[in-house]
């Protein structure tokens, strides 16, 4: 019987725990605190793929063997990215600019083999329609706490979901892990799902 390579998720992220856990995988996890402070000028795929693979390398660098996923979600509008709010005010100034527009998603997937230091890394992009909202719509919200931890300000897995008005492209880059392009990469590592 073949054994199954270990996988390793550097997230604390309690939706992309969730995701892996929808594919049916065993994982464990190793929380990677990395500087996500990235050089002026870089575009967004740039940016998701380097942080997936600063935190995938940060958790590989502590471990034997294993194969270690690392991933980093961003929100752009107009060119601009929209970080975690810093508070309440900063969430309503994000969701007051993506309110009525469309806005891309990019999502970063890093794969390390720890044993050899084999490295594969990618990105996927989702276009995001949020609704018209009135100020009032926007407060309650933020009133839900949901948006004081999301790029962007938002969930579309939560309550967030009654703002999405729609999506092109792939639904799980916006959750935080493009599972399609995470599946076929992991096969390319000898974990599979199908």
């Amino acid at each position: 019987m073949k054994t199954q390579t270990s996988l390793i998720l550097a997230s604390s992220s309690p939706r992309r725990r969730e995701l892996l856990h929808t594919l049916g995988l065993t994982f464990t996890v190793q929380t990677s605190d990395v500087d996500e402070t990235t050089a002026p000028g870089m575009s967004p795929k740039e940016v998701v793929e380097e942080l997936a693979v600063r935190k995938a390398q940060t958790v590989a660098s502590t471990c034997k063997e294993g194969v270690v996923l690392g991933s980093d979600t961003i929100v752009v509008l107009d060119n601009q990215i929209l970080g975690k709010p810093v508070n309440e005010a900063d969430a309503f100034h994000m969701l007051s600019m993506l309110q009525g527009r469309e806005h891309t998603v990019y999502s970063g997937v890093a794969l390390i083999d720890a044993a050899t230091g084999r490295a594969e890394v990618a990105h996927s992009h989702t276009q995001v329609r949020i609704r018209s909202l009135s100020e009032s719509e926007i407060k309650a919200y933020i009133a839900t706490r949901e948006p004081m931890d999301k790029a962007g300000s938002y969930a579309i897995q939560g309550i967030g979901a009654t703002i999405v008005e729609g999506i092109t492209g792939d639904y799980f880059t916006v959750v935080g892990l493009p599972l399609c392009l995470t599946a076929k990469m992991l096969s390319r590592f000898g974990i599979t799902v199908l």
